[in-house]
């Protein structure tokens, strides 16, 4: 009997982190709209990154001190992971800060590609290991090798679809993946469209 009730209880949690990452992903992928913005209008996108990310911020800030902001806050703790509970959810201002670098220092299309491989690179990598799960990679934070191959198909399908060049496509996918792999935090935000936007830009140069 005991068995049975931890049997349940795991599977409770799981199917709740499943369905959590699953609300936390489709926020995150709202940021593959970026490049099309910033294709109108890269300062106007800029400032747009800049106020959610400081908006965010500070309702989150309020949140924490228990005066929760209408939607914003609940939908933050909806989307929180466990670690994060009781605490500032870092993930949505290095969400911000990271798609506001690539626009800052790299060109078009290596900027589009760089904020690509954080909305669906990211995002897919961390659903799919949950989804599946499977073998976990050492050293990673308990990373999955379900969730790297999904990271660096989705960015090589979105790299082929922007730059249509094979095997520029396959070199950004595997930077972008051993990128995700990186035991990072909330920081693979960061280091994810920084370090991909990066190659992106270097080969596209020599290309």
């Amino acid at each position: 009997m005991e068995k049975i009730i931890t049997t349940f209880r795991q599977g409770h949690i799981v199917g709740e982190q499943i369905q959590i990452e699953l609300i936390r992903k489709s926020l995150h992928l709202l940021i593959s709209l970026v490049p099309l913005l910033a294709a109108m209008n890269k300062e106007l996108t800029m400032l747009l990154l800049a106020a959610g990310t400081l908006f965010y911020a500070f309702a989150e800030q309020l949140r924490l001190t228990g005066s929760p902001v209408f939607i914003i806050s609940s939908l933050t703790v909806s989307a929180s992971r466990y670690r994060d509970r009781g605490r500032f959810v870092l993930g949505p201002v290095t969400l911000g800060i990271g798609a506001m670098l690539a626009l800052l220092l790299y060109p078009e299309p290596a900027a589009a590609i760089a904020i690509y491989a954080l909305a669906f690179g990211d995002g897919v990598a961390s659903l799919m290991g949950k989804l599946i799960g499977g073998l976990r990679i050492p050293f990673t934070s308990g990373k999955t090798a379900a969730g790297s191959l999904s990271c660096f198909l989705a960015v090589l399908w979105v790299t082929f679809r922007v730059t249509g060049s094979a095997k520029t496509s396959f070199i950004i996918a595997i930077t972008a993946t051993l990128l995700e792999v990186l035991p990072s935090g909330d920081l693979d935000n960061l280091v994810l469209p920084v370090g991909t936007g990066m190659v992106a830009t270097y080969l596209l140069i020599i290309n």
